[in-house]
């Protein structure tokens, strides 16, 4: 008789992926917003207490979002972002009864039969 062969399963895969207390899509917000204030700060002079404003623009902003982030995202679920960023930018439809505002294409198409 062989013996039963066990293999152990990871049991929290359900748990958030994260990193300094942001979800991976939250990293590439600020990512980008460092790659924008690096471009920005290029083409900024200027000084702010004795520090450049370049410098100010490039570390200090994408840092100063990183606790912002947090604390809009806390209590709320995995993927917020991702989701008010879909529903900001595709149509809205509250109601699946609701009229629609303008047919965009046909229902039935010249030739097509219904049997």
């Amino acid at each position: 008789m062989m013996g039963l062969d066990v293999t152990a399963v990871n049991r929290n895969l359900h748990t958030r992926v994260t990193f300094m207390a942001l979800e991976f899509e939250d990293l590439f917000i600020v990512l980008g917003l460092a790659a924008l204030m690096n471009l920005v700060g290029h083409f900024v002079s200027g000084e702010i207490g004795g520090i450049p404003l370049s410098v100010v623009l490039q570390y200090g902003i994408p840092l100063s979002v990183v606790p912002m982030l947090m604390a809009f995202k806390y209590g709320k679920p995995k993927g917020y972002i991702r989701d008010l960023l879909a529903w900001h930018t595709k149509p809205k439809v509250y109601c699946a009864a609701a009229h629609d505002r303008q047919l965009t294409s046909g229902y039935i198409r010249e030739g097509d039969s219904c049997q």
